[in-house]
């Protein structure tokens, strides 16, 4: 397993949301690290945020 330094992953979350439309995934490849690594560290540091192309539910009662 690698360990990152702080830093290191406070960069690499602050690149995933200075880039609004791109996913996870496509981040963690540009960047080389497990997109699960990538997400774990983005909920870690509160800047989860729903994305992608997910249909809003409407309609329920």
């Amino acid at each position: 397993m690698k360990h990152y330094p702080p830093e290191s992953k406070a960069e690499t979350v602050a690149l995933y949301q200075s880039r609004p439309g791109a996913a996870i995934r496509s981040v963690a490849a540009d960047l080389g690290v497990n997109p699960e690594t990538l997400r774990n560290w983005v909920r870690a540091a509160g800047a989860s945020q729903p994305r992608g192309r997910r249909t809003p539910v409407t309609g329920l009662v």
